[in-house]
């Protein structure tokens, strides 16, 4: 589990085409992504083993949705846990794309 006392952020890497998800100075997972005209594609998640029963895919994921939906951008969900979390939370089903 992230040390209480490390602040948990999501942080856009351009470069990376990806969402890292950091406790402190350690990376804890990312979302790897791909840009499509006007959509994402989220292809890819990972947490570290030893954290995934934490909740931290969840909040990984719904930060690369919301900022998806700042960008006026859909989501294409081709990794199975995103489409999960997706079907999940209804309140992300404006982003799906088509």
């Amino acid at each position: 589990m992230p040390d209480t006392n490390d602040e948990l952020r999501v942080v856009l890497n351009p470069d990376g085409k990806r969402y890292e998800l950091w406790s402190g100075d350690r990376l804890d997972g990312f979302a790897a992504f791909r840009e499509l005209p006007g959509k994402i594609e989220i292809y890819h998640t990972v947490i570290l083993p030893e954290l995934e029963e934490n909740g931290l895919g969840g909040q990984l994921v719904a930060a690369a949705l919301d900022d998806a939906r700042a960008q006026g951008l859909t989501v294409l969900p081709t990794c199975s846990f995103v489409a999960w979390y997706l079907d999940e939370h209804p309140e992300y089903a404006d982003l799906l794309a088509g």
